[in-house]
């Protein structure tokens, strides 16, 4: 499996990419997985995002999916494609530490 490496923790990877244990996620994490996709610097709209995927997965024991998050995040649609490009629903989950929405090809 591969492995992520930032400021001195390693995660595992699955396949896709995403966290295996996502118990581990960290911030900094989350800016080696950004950097990873190609997403660049986090800035703070990302993080909105972020916090909300990570919030709503523990309320909801899974992700959310696209719709979800452009619903009730308070980030519109066209905004998500912008800042998490080619599947934002996916590359928001990945970034914070989550699995793959079920909602996601």
């Amino acid at each position: 499996m591969p492995v992520l490496e930032a400021k001195g923790t390693e995660v595992e990877l699955n396949d896709e990419g995403f966290m295996v244990d996502s118990s581990q996620w960290t911030p900094e994490l989350a800016e080696a997985l950004a950097e990873k996709e190609g997403i660049g610097a986090l800035t703070e709209r990302h993080w909105k995002v972020i916090t909300f995927c990570r919030e709503d997965a523990a309320q909801n024991g899974q992700p959310p999916g696209l719709r979800r998050i452009s619903k009730l995040s308070g980030v519109p649609t066209k905004e998500l494609y912008q800042l998490f490009p080619k599947g934002p629903g996916k590359l928001a989950a990945k970034v914070s530490g989550l699995p793959k929405p079920k909602a996601c090809i």
